[in-house]
Formats: structure tokens, sequence, C-alpha cells
């Protein structure tokens, strides 16, 4: 009898296991496996919506992944970014940082309906978008990495916060690391998180001011190498054509390699926030050497960054919610 009961005991503990693995609680912590058996298919639903979409668009990699990192900046990585302004919603769309820059929403559109035909109600869209991100560079030929999952999605956006948090273009170094340490992120991961910049685009507003007036007097920015600004500035003009993009890494625009920190090197940053990297301080300037030296230590330290930068602020347990639509939060 003794013997019958322990067997009883223990099937139902391992019929238990596994409601533990998708416990939405599990101590507010985040794990691969979060959802190992309520949406064993998410990864690959995942995966397979992003394949598709850079294979249309290579430029869409960086798209994706630049929407992960302008959303972790702002309120944690929740989803914020992906709300539209609707009653008491104001987006994050509409801020200096994104406003006619950010795209690849409809791409989240798309796995999001993916994950809810499959499994409804139970991804959230700030685990799906980093998880858009991870695949995006694996896709262009970058470092893979473990995502952890279990995020929830916000029910409120930032404006001002995705206006002040996130860095930008003509930045000094100080004022952009300091908004990396306000993450809890440090000059490490800054600099191998901006060589996500060896994939994409930018427009002709974000580096304008390097070619005609970088520091308010009416003189080109003097660190930007002169035949390479000679031929910025035939694409981009003194006023006018501000959407007109030019490749943020002129040796391999369309693969993840550590060619944008080589360009650095030779002063053929197209930012001014890529730029100082290497001009502007001591230990930058190292870890920018180091990573153009060894494409493997940089892979491997900027897989670490992003998992890092992945794991800011996440909503958990029962904090937010699992939107049904990624646009919008739920009735």
């Amino acid at each position: 009898m003794a013997r019958l009961t322990s067997i009883l005991l223990l099937l139902s503990l391992l019929c238990f296991f596994p409601l533990c693995l998708c416990d939405k609680s599990y101590g507010g912590k985040l794990f691969p496996g979060f959802y190992a058996h309520s949406c064993p298919q998410a990864g690959e639903i995942v995966r397979s919506v992003v394949a598709k979409a850079v294979a249309r668009e290579t430029r869409m990699a960086a798209s994706l992944m630049r929407l992960h990192f302008h959303d972790c900046f702002v309120q944690g990585c929740d989803g914020s970014l992906l709300l539209d302004s609707s009653g008491r919603i104001v987006s994050e769309k509409g801020s200096n940082p994104n406003s006619r820059s950010a795209r690849g929403f409809d791409v989240v559109d798309q796995i999001k309906a993916e994950l809810e035909k499959q499994c409804p109600g139970t991804v959230s869209c700030a685990d799906a978008l980093t998880l858009a991100a991870r695949d995006s560079s694996v896709l262009t030929g970058g470092p893979s990495w473990v995502v952890s999952l279990g995020r929830r999605d916000s029910r409120s956006a930032s404006l001002s916060g995705s206006n002040n948090n996130i860095p930008a273009p003509n930045n000094t170094f100080q004022t952009i690391l300091s908004k990396f340490n306000r993450q809890g992120l440090d000059v490490t991961d800054l600099v191998a998180l901006s060589g996500s910049h060896t994939i994409g685009f930018s427009r002709c507003t974000s580096f304008r001011q390097r070619l005609y007036n970088q520091s308010g007097n009416g003189r080109p920015d003097m660190t930007l190498e002169q035949s390479f600004a000679a031929n910025l500035r035939q694409r981009c003009p003194r006023s006018g054509g501000d959407q007109i993009l030019s490749v943020l890494d002129i040796i391999s625009a369309a693969k993840f390699d550590n060619s944008y920190f080589k360009n650095l090197i030779e002063n053929k940053g197209l930012l001014n926030s890529d730029q100082v990297l290497f001009n502007s301080n001591e230990k930058s300037r190292e870890l920018v050497k180091k990573y153009a030296e060894d494409q493997g230590e940089f892979f491997e330290q900027f897989a670490e960054s992003m998992i890092k930068m992945g794991n800011i602020s996440p909503l958990t347990g029962s904090s937010g919610e699992i939107r049904k639509n990624c646009r919008k939060i739920n009735s």
C-alpha cells in the first residue's frame, strides 16, 4: 500500500512538473524554456517569418535589431515601442529617434499573427521582438545566442523616455555612455552593440551635420576621412533629401561582420556616434581595435551584450499582459 501511494505521488508530481515550467511567475526570472510546453514551436515561427522578410529585403534585419534596441532603452524590453497611439497611449513611434525611421512593425505583426494562430494568448510581443533580433543577426552571418524568455507586454508607452533615453547620432561619447550606463550597460556593451551598425543604412538627416556644420561654425567634422566625406556630400545635400540613405558599413553593408570597426580606425564611421568610439575615449578605442582584429571576439561579446540588453527591466509574472495585437493593449 505504501509503495502504491509512493507511485501515485510520483506520477502526480510528474504530471505537475511541465506546468511548473510554464508558470508565468517562475520567481520573476526569464528562462529559455519558458514556452517549451505552452508553445514549443514559438522559436521556429519567429525564425520563419524573419527569414522570409530578410530574404525579401536584407535591410530588414538591421531594422528589427534596431526596434529591439529602441524598445529596451525605454521602460525596459516590454514591447512599448510597438504600441500605436490610441486613447491614453501616446506612441513612442513619434519620438525623434523613431519618427520616419523606425521600421519593421509589419514584420512583427506577421510574427504575432502566426503565433496567435498556433498558440493564442501565449507569446508576448516583447519576446517575439527579442527572438527576431537574434534571428536577424544569424540570418546576416552574425552570432547566435540563447534567448531567455518570459517577458510580458507593457500596457503603456513613454514618448519622453524615447526622446531622452535613446542615444542620438550627434551625441558626445560621454552622453552616449551615460545613456547606456542608465540601462545597466557599460563601455564594453556600448562598443559591442554599436557593432550592429555593420549592417543597415542611415538617413542623410542623421549625418548631415558632420558634413557641413559639425560644431555650429559652418565647418565639417575634420575627423571624417576626406574622400569618404566627399562621396557622402554627393548623396546628402546641405538641405533637403533628409530620407536619402547611406550604408553604415561601406565594406559589407549586408553582412554581419567586424568591418564596421575597421572603418572606424580609418575614420570612415558614418555617424558621429560611431566615430567617437575610436576618437574620444581610450578604453573604447582599444575595444574597437580588438574587435577589428578579431571577429570571433566581437561576435562573442556582441552575443553577451545582446543578452544583457534583452534582460533590461522585463515585465514578468502577473505584470503587464500578453497582447493579442502588438499595436494595441488588450481591451
